[in-house]
């Protein structure tokens, strides 16, 4: 066994490079497993500069010195910022809380249907089922009312850590953007110098994730806009935070859009009843869909992410395991390091193979 387990060593993990690239990634893993609560802002503020560096990058090939094209996008970020802040976030805020505000109402009308079920079907539900469901709804709603109330108590704690974030964030943003180079030369003075590989696979998946975040990006806010114009346009209440909801469901392929579906079936039904509105709003919803996943997707993403479905399911419910909406939200990308690694090493792999297979007999 020592044996098998000393030629499988030596065929895989021979090559110092490959040593090397395990190295970087165990240790890239490992700093955001134990530590990415704590450098949860400056994660943030590298993924959004490293979305803004392609506009910056953008008006460079167009001769805009360095400086002025990142003053140009910081300044057009914090527009952007301040617009979500001003105007967008207390709309939505209002539509969250009008909707909690309903969420008694819907519970007792929606008791009310369950206990007509028995007299209805008394083949398949018995009155004890429905007394054990409502009672388990009841609890959940209780747990949730109770959870806001102690969210409401430290929300101090809370408004600090928005403010740091709005101050930190920012400004991290803006030195990342402006000293990128030299932030980047830092950082590969503490790497060893024997990293051919490590850097193949940074150049194919920095190419990959820039494309995606900014696909994901467009993709997100054309959705987002055409859901909010349809539902508005139908009178369905709580359209803006629907929108929303529907718009950021396409950063979980194929586990959003099913879990959206039930918030924005049930808040149609409990507005219209089981009419045709409710019905026209469903097929929308799928109509909406349909369109994201046949056409937007692909055109946005074309040549982006070539991972199979079922890899896209297992990066989500692996990545989501391990941090929860973080991991859900970057599961793709993670996935497609991973793919590249595995391309990488391969290739590498079967490099170091030939001049063996080649030498004479």
């Amino acid at each position: 066994m020592n044996q098998l387990f000393l030629e499988w060593r030596k065929r895989y993990f021979s090559n110092p490079q490959v040593l090397i690239l395990w190295f970087l990634l165990i240790l890239g893993f490992a700093l955001i497993f134990f530590l990415g609560q704590m450098l949860a802002p400056v994660l943030a503020a590298v993924v959004i500069a490293y979305l803004l560096e392609g506009l910056v990058n953008l008006l460079a090939k167009r001769k805009v010195p360095r400086m002025a094209a990142v003053l140009i996008v910081f300044i057009f970020f914090m527009v952007s910022l301040a617009v979500l802040l001003i105007i967008l976030l207390p709309l939505i805020s209002r539509q969250l809380g009008q909707l909690l505000q309903q969420l008694p109402e819907m519970f007792a009308k929606g008791q009310s249907l369950l206990i007509q079920l028995p007299e209805r079907y008394p083949d398949y539900i018995t009155a004890e089922q429905i007394q054990q469901i409502t009672t388990s709804l009841s609890s959940q709603i209780t747990e949730f009312a109770r959870r806001l109330l102690s969210y409401s108590m430290a929300s101090v704690r809370g408004l600090i850590t928005v403010v740091i974030y709005l101050v930190l964030v920012p400004l991290m943003i803006f030195f990342f953007l402006k000293d990128k180079i030299l932030i980047m030369d830092w950082v590969k003075g503490f790497l060893p110098d024997n990293r051919g590989l490590a850097r193949e696979v940074w150049t194919e998946v920095n190419q990959q994730f820039a494309n995606y975040v900014r696909g994901k990006m467009m993709e997100i806010l054309i959705i987002g806009g055409v859901t909010y114009i349809v539902f508005a346009t139908m009178g369905l209440d709580f359209a803006i935070l629907l929108a929303l909801l529907t718009g950021l469901s396409v950063l979980v392929p194929y586990i959003g859009v099913t879990v959206i579906f039930f918030p924005v079936a049930l808040i149609a039904f409990f507005q219209w009843g089981a009419t045709v509105d409710t019905l026209w709003v469903m097929i929308a919803y799928g109509i909406i869909q349909i369109f994201d996943g046949n056409l937007l997707a692909p055109l946005l993403l074309s040549r982006v992410v070539n991972l199979h479905p079922v890899a896209i399911i297992v990066a989500v419910l692996v990545f989501g395991g391990f941090w929860g909406i973080v991991g859900l939200l970057f599961a793709i990308p993670l996935a497609t390091l991973c793919q590249a690694v595995i391309k990488v090493w391969l290739a590498n792999l079967q490099e170091t193979r030939k001049p063996a297979a080649d030498a004479p007999g």
